[in-house]
């Protein structure tokens, strides 16, 4: 299997932070963020791509980022949006090519870091925590696909650093 580190969980699971953090532990691993490549691909963000496009629009180039960015090498870290692992697709590729990490977290702790977060074209509505909610509860099953879950809830950021560069060694 590829070394390539793969992470996955709801918006505002804490991908791009983990993903940054390690980062600055391993230099010889190269940061690709799936949502920010589309957006610097497509010249304009991920809520303009939906409000102008569609979500299958969004999904097909995420579709088609993944499997650029697998299929690309190795010593990876790849931070994917929060559903894009909900793909059969996506998901096949990206346990193939390198090993998965649920960033899992708890509801109230998700929404509270998302609740002022106005980038997030999904929970751009009256009641974003029933939103938010239903989206746990349908890609959950998914989620636990992934080679390991980390429960963020229960552990530090340098922990979890820790955790993934450790797992991602064995």
């Amino acid at each position: 299997m590829p070394n390539n580190i793969i992470l996955v969980g709801m918006p505002a699971s804490g991908k791009t932070t983990i993903g940054n953090l390690l980062s600055d532990k391993l230099p010889d691993y190269t940061l690709i963020d799936t949502d920010s490549l589309i957006e610097k691909t497509q010249g304009i963000s991920i809520t303009e791509i939906f409000n102008k496009y569609s979500e299958d629009y969004f999904r097909k180039l995420e579709y088609e980022t993944i499997q650029m960015v697998c299929t690309g090498g190795t010593q990876k870290i790849i931070s994917i949006g929060g559903g894009a692992f909900e793909n059969p697709n996506n998901r096949a590729t990206l346990l193939k090519f390198g090993k998965v990490f649920y960033l899992k977290s708890d509801l109230d702790i998700l929404y509270y870091r998302i609740s002022k977060d106005s980038s997030r074209p999904l929970l751009q509505n009256e009641n974003p925590k029933l939103v938010l909610q239903n989206l746990l509860s349908k890609r959950e099953e998914n989620y636990k696909k992934a080679h390991f879950t980390i429960d963020t809830g229960n552990m530090r950021e340098d922990e979890i650093v820790r955790f993934i560069i450790n797992a991602a060694n064995t």
